[in-house]
Formats: structure tokens, C-alpha cells, sequence
């Protein structure tokens, strides 16, 4: 119901799609969240941070209690739109392709950076809404290198209640792009971590691009 009523308020408040995207550009400006290319067809933005924990990869490249690492996130207004049908065929191999380039666009930006030569792992934290799904995106990522190690600890309460505030974000977020993604269970959403190491990624993933478009630079826009 509170998923539904919030569909409403976007169709009957114009203005209030446009307030959550200012909270979220503002969000992204406050913890450095970038875009590390211009490439229109790049599906993620970057985010450097400090581990909270330690660990070793299947490469065995290993990573210390803070240390630099590169956080994934979706680049919401270039992801392909969901349809009422699901995941199609043709949705399927877009976001394939667009992954790839993702990816590609990585490597090739981390590269360029001399102050992320110390960055040895990326990690995509994916928002799963089911068991189901998360091991679905855990077959998905496989396929490009990344491997699921899970979370350590349990989570704190502090910690929980912040992923709830981040799930309503999310919501939201997703809501004002692609008002037909959202699902009921949208907020319960539980994090789902995949690693790759940069080794990897430069071993898949390192070969320049043909690029129509600028790559972003150190003062990549946000």
C-alpha cells in the first residue's frame, strides 16, 4: 500500500520526483559518489572507501581492515527500464553489453588515476528484495568475475536502521526513474556483497574501448 501510494504521489506531484532527485544528487556530492566516464551507456558511478573487514579473494589477493576500496553503485538514469514483463531477452542482453562496458570504462579509469594505484578490489554491495534474486545476481556476476563472499558479522541495530533508510532511498530513487521496478517488498531489501579483484577486472576487463564519447578525468562531474 505504501508502495502504491507513492507510485500515486509521483503521477499526481510532479515536483516530488524532482525532490528525490536533488536529495540524491546531494547524497552523491556529500560521499563522493562519481561518474568515472561520460559514456552513455556506462550502468555504474563509483565510490571509494575504507574495508570494515578483511579479506581474500579466490585470486588471493587479500584486503585489510581499512583499506581503500571501490564501491559500485547503479547509475539509475542509464539502466535500461524494467518492463512489466520482467527481465526480457532484449533487457537481458542490454544490460550484458552495458555491464561489459561498464567494466571496461573501470579498468581503463582506474588506470589513468595515480591516486587509486592502492585500490586492489571493487565491490558491487547489490540490494537483493529475496534470497531468490540474490542468488539469481550472484549466477549474474559470476560471469564477469566477481564472487560473493558474505557478510562476517551480523549487523548491528545502528546498521540496520540505516539500510532501511537506505532501502526507502533506493525506493524512491528507482521510483522516479522506473515507477514499475518497485515492488511491495522493496524496502526489506538485504545486501548482497560481490567482490572482484582489480587484477581480474584489468585481466577481463582492461582492453581500451572504442569510445564515441569523452572518458571523465580527475575532475569527473558528479
Amino acid at each position: 500500500m505504501a508502495v502504491q501510494n507513492l507510485r500515486n504521489a509521483q503521477h499526481d506531484h510532479p515536483w516530488l520526483t524532482k525532490a528525490i532527485l536533488a536529495l540524491d544528487a546531494s547524497l552523491r556530492r556529500r560521499y563522493s559518489i562519481v561518474e568515472y566516464t561520460d559514456n552513455p551507456l556506462c550502468i555504474f558511478r563509483m565510490h571509494v572507501v575504507r574495508s570494515s573487514r578483511e579479506l581474500t579473494l579466490s585470486d588471493g589477493t587479500h584486503l585489510h581492515r581499512g583499506e581503500r576500496m571501490v564501491d559500485l553503485h547503479f547509475w539509475n538514469d542509464q539502466v535500461p527500464p524494467s518492463s512489466q514483463a520482467g527481465m526480457t531477452f532484449s533487457r537481458a542482453s542490454q544490460m550484458t553489453r552495458r555491464t561489459e562496458i561498464s567494466l571496461q570504462e573501470l579498468a581503463q579509469y582506474l588506470k589513468r588515476e595515480p591516486d587509486l594505484q592502492d585500490i586492489s578490489i571493487i565491490r558491487i554491495n547489490f540490494p537483493a528484495v529475496t534470497q531468490r534474486k540474490g542468488e539469481q545476481m550472484a549466477r549474474i556476476l559470476a560471469r564477469f568475475g566477481f564472487e560473493a563472499i558474505a557478510e562476517s558479522e551480523s549487523p548491528s541495530l545502528s546498521e540496520l536502521i540505516r539500510r532501511f533508510g537506505e532501502n526507502i532511498l533506493i525506493s524512491l530513487v528507482i521510483m522516479a526513474y522506473n515507477a514499475g521496478a518497485v515492488g511491495s517488498d522493496s524496502l526489506m531489501r538485504t545486501r548482497a556483497p560481490f567482490y572482484i579483484s582489480r587484477r581480474k577486472l584489468e585481466s577481463r576487463f582492461g582492453r581500451p574501448i572504442l569510445a564515441t564519447v569523452r572518458p571523465a578525468s580527475g575532475s569527473e562531474r558528479r
